[in-house]
C-alpha cells in the first residue's frame, strides 16, 4: 500500500469508524449471532492473491458487524465501560503509524519519557500520594490491564519475601469479592491453591480487616508467611471499597505487599468529592486503575503506581547482550521492560495524552460528575419503587438491584431486557441472591438513556408479573 492508497483508504476508514460514532446506539446492543455464524461467514482459506480495500471495508459491515456486541452504545450498562473516545483513538492510531516498539529508553526515548510525565499527570490529576510520582523512589507505567498490574506486583512482592527459597510457606490474601485476577495471577506466580487466601466480607461486601488480620496471625504462627495482600478500591459485584488503611496497618505488622485495584473506580478521583476512593493508598506498596474503563481511553490501559520501583525491577530485570546499550548502563533512564512481563511495549501513552489534552482536567470531571449523578438518580428510582429493591450501597455509578420476586424472576428480567437488543445488563450474586449491575459509565450515555432503561426495566417487571400471579 503506498501512502497515497494509504490516504485514501485512511480516509474512508476514518469515515467508517464516525459513521460507527454517530449510530452506536442504533444496534441492538447485544449481538444476536449464533455461535460459529461469523465464521461460517468467512472463506475456509486465505486469499490467494490481493484484494481490493473496497472489499475488505465491505466485509466489516457484512460479517464483522453482525457480530459486535456494541460497548460504546449509550445503552450499555453490563460490566464495567470500555470507553473509545476520537482523541483516543487518533491517539492509538499515530502509535500504530509510529510503529515504535518501547521497550528500552533507547528505542523510542519519547515513548518512555511521555509515559512517566503523563502517569506523572494522573498523579496530580487523581490526587494520589506523592510516593507514586517519578521523581522519587516510586513511578508510574502503563500496563495492558489491571490483571498485569496484579500479577507484577505480585512477582515483586515474591521476590522481596525471598523468591523461591521460601516459596512454599508464602501466603497470599484477598477479599471473597476480589475480582478473579487475583487467583489468577496467584496460579501464574506459583501459589497453590491453598497458598492464597479468600478473607471473608462485611455487610457492606468490603473485606474484613479484623478477619485478615487473624488469619495472617495465625498463618505467622504456624510458620508460614504471609508477604501479599491484594484489596479493591471498588468490586466488580457491587462497587464496595476495602478499608484499605486498616488492611495495609495489618499487613504492616508482617511487613507484606498490600496491592490496591482501583479498576473502574479509581477514574473517579479526578473530582475532587470522590477522592474517597484513594483512602490509605499512602500506606500501600502499589496501585492500579484503567482509564480503559471511565476515563476515555480505549483499551488498553491501566495506570499502575509502585511506591518503590527498584523492587518491581529487581523482580523483572534480566538483561541480555543485545539489550546492553549506553543509556541503559548510564543509570539515568527508566527501561519499563523491567516494570512489565513481555519485553516489548506499545506506545500506549499518546493515547492517554491525547484524551488529556481534548478533554482537560475539568471536561473528564464534568463526564465523571454526570455518571455519578445518573446513578444516584436511578438508585433513588430503585428505592422508591414497589417491585425492586437496592442490593448494595451506591458510592459512585454502580447500581446493584433485584426484583423482589426471587432469582428466577430476576434472571428472566435480564435476558428478557437483554434479547431486546434495546439495553445490555449483566449480573452478579450477592448474599446467595442474583442481583442485577447497572453500570452507567459510557461517554454516550445521556439521562434519556437511562430514563428508557428504567421505563423498560419496570415494563419487562410487570409483563412477568403479569405471567406469574405469584409476584
Amino acid at each position: 500500500m503506498t501512502p497515497d492508497e494509504f490516504r485514501q483508504a485512511g480516509a474512508e476508514v476514518v469515515e467508517w469508524i464516525a459513521r460507527y460514532m454517530e449510530q452506536a446506539g442504533d444496534y441492538p446492543v447485544l449481538s444476536t449471532v449464533d455461535p460459529g455464524e461469523v465464521r461460517a461467514n468467512l472463506p475456509p482459506s486465505p486469499p490467494r492473491w490481493p484484494e481490493p480495500f473496497a472489499d475488505v471495508l465491505a466485509d466489516m459491515d457484512r460479517v464483522v458487524m453482525p457480530g459486535i456486541t456494541h460497548w460504546q452504545s449509550p445503552d450499555f450498562f453490563a460490566f464495567f465501560p470500555a470507553n473509545a473516545s476520537g482523541p483516543s483513538i487518533l491517539g492509538e492510531l499515530l502509535s500504530a503509524g509510529l510503529g515504535v516498539q518501547g521497550m528500552l529508553w533507547a528505542t523510542s526515548p519519547a515513548c518512555t519519557e511521555l509515559e512517566t510525565h503523563v502517569l506523572d499527570w494522573m498523579v496530580e490529576l487523581c490526587g494520589l500520594p506523592d510516593r507514586f510520582g517519578s521523581d522519587g523512589a516510586g513511578g508510574g507505567v502503563i500496563q495492558d490491564s489491571a490483571s498485569s498490574a496484579l500479577l507484577v506486583a505480585l512477582l515483586a512482592a515474591r521476590e522481596r519475601a525471598g523468591g523461591a527459597a521460601v516459596l512454599g510457606r508464602l501466603r497470599a490474601y484477598t477479599s471473597s469479592h476480589a475480582h478473579s485476577s487475583v487467583e489468577k495471577g496467584a496460579r501464574i506466580a506459583g501459589l497453590s491453591a491453598e497458598q492464597l487466601t479468600m478473607v471473608g466480607v462485611g455487610p457492606d461486601y468490603a473485606m474484613d480487616a479484623t478477619a485478615l488480620g487473624m488469619v495472617m496471625d495465625a498463618d505467622r504462627a504456624a510458620g508460614l508467611i504471609p508477604f501479599f495482600v491484594a484489596a479493591t478500591a471498588g468490586t466488580t459485584s457491587s462497587n464496595a471499597f476495602d478499608p484499605v488503611a486498616d488492611i495495609a496497618a495489618v499487613a504492616a505488622t508482617h511487613g507484606a505487599w498490600v496491592h490496591v485495584d482501583g479498576a473502574m473506580s479509581g477514574s473517579a478521583a479526578v473530582a475532587p468529592e470522590f477522592r474517597f476512593v484513594n483512602d490509605g493508598l499512602d500506606r500501600v506498596d502499589s496501585y492500579c486503575f484503567n482509564p480503559h474503563k471511565w476515563l476515555f481511553t480505549n483499551f488498553d490501559c491501566d495506570c499502575f503506581f509502585v511506591a518503590d520501583r527498584q523492587a518491581l525491577i529487581d523482580a523483572l530485570s534480566i538483561l541480555p547482550e543485545y539489550l546492553r546499550n549506553r543509556a541503559t548502563e548510564s543509570g539515568a533512564v527508566i527501561d519499563y521492560r523491567d516494570w512489565q512481563i513481555p519485553l516489548g511495549r506499545r506506545f500506549r501513552a499518546l493515547k492517554l495524552w491525547f484524551v488529556l489534552r481534548h478533554y482537560g482536567v475539568e471536561g473528564l470531571r464534568h463526564h465523571v460528575r454526570e455518571h455519578v449523578a445518573l446513578s444516584q438518580e436511578f438508585a433513588g428510582w430503585v428505592e422508591a419503587s414497589p417491585q425492586f429493591v437496592l442490593a448494595a450501597p451506591t458510592p459512585l455509578n454502580l447500581v446493584s438491584f433485584r426484583h423482589r420476586g426471587g432469582d428466577a424472576v430476576n434472571e428472566a428480567i435480564r435476558d428478557r431486557l437483554n434479547e431486546s437488543g434495546e439495553l445490555y445488563l449483566t449480573h452478579t450474586v450477592l448474599d446467595g441472591h442474583v442481583t442485577l449491575r447497572m453500570s452507567i459509565g459510557a461517554l454516550a450515555t445521556q439521562r434519556e438513556h437511562v430514563e428508557r432503561a428504567w421505563r423498560r426495566i419496570e415494563v419487562v417487571a410487570r409483563s412477568l408479573a403479569g405471567s406469574d400471579p405469584t409476584l
